[in-house]
C-alpha cells in the first residue's frame, strides 16, 4: 500500500528549513520581523534597503528583494491569513514602485502612490 506524500513524516533535518532560510538568508540581512509588519510600504522599503546594502546577492537588488518576499509568501502557503497575504501582495507593488517599475495592481484609494 502506498502512502501519499502528505501523510509521510519528514526527516527532522528538513523540518523548519524555510524558516531558517528566512531568518538566516545569506543573500539579504533582513530586519527582524519584517514580514509581520502591517505597513506594505515599510516592508518594501526595508527589503529594498537590505537588497541594496547586500554584497552577497547574486542578482539585481530588485530581483533579490522580490525573490525573498515571494519565497516567504510561497512557503507560508495556505497557512497565511488572507489579511496578511493582502498586505504582502501590496508590499510587492510598493517594492515595484520603489524600484521605478510599474505596478501590477491599481493602487487602493488613500494609498495613491505613483
Amino acid at each position: 500500500m502506498t502512502t501519499s506524500s502528505k501523510s509521510r513524516a519528514r526527516p527532522a533535518k528538513y523540518r523548519g528549513w524555510s524558516q531558517q532560510v528566512t531568518e538566516t538568508s545569506s543573500a539579504l540581512d533582513l530586519e527582524p520581523g519584517v514580514f509581520t509588519w502591517d505597513d506594505p510600504l515599510a516592508i518594501a522599503a526595508s527589503l529594498k534597503a537590505s537588497a541594496e546594502r547586500s554584497t552577497r546577492r547574486k542578482t539585481t537588488p530588485f530581483a533579490s528583494a522580490m525573490s525573498m518576499l515571494n519565497f516567504y509568501i510561497n512557503r507560508a502557503g495556505r497557512q497565511l491569513p488572507e489579511q496578511r497575504l493582502a498586505c504582502l501582495e501590496a508590499a510587492k507593488d510598493e517594492l515595484r514602485v520603489l524600484f521605478d517599475k510599474p505596478r501590477r495592481r491599481p493602487a487602493k484609494s488613500g494609498a495613491a502612490r505613483t
